[in-house]
């Protein structure tokens, strides 16, 4: 994956935190993909990209989704990861 080149965008506050989750997983964008779209949330690789960009709002069933995938509960998508 390339690394992000523009700063992130302010259409949502959980895209970095899934970001940052995923990645102390070890899962890449495609792995998350896979998981979402076996559970039935199609979401394509453009629409997550820009989920984590915050570059667009978040779907109620989406935050719930990625965060089922992600293993972790929804709540923390939303708390402060950098401490």
């Amino acid at each position: 994956m390339r690394p992000r080149r523009s700063a992130t965008g302010d259409k949502n506050i959980i895209g970095k935190n899934i970001v940052e989750i995923r990645k102390r997983k070890g899962m890449k964008q495609k792995d998350l993909l896979t998981k979402l779209q076996v559970s039935g949330t199609d979401i394509s690789p453009t629409s997550l990209s820009q989920l984590e960009g915050q570059y667009r709002y978040a779907r109620d069933y989406e935050v719930l989704a990625v965060a089922e995938a992600l293993g972790v509960d929804k709540n923390d998508l939303f708390k402060d990861l950098t401490d």
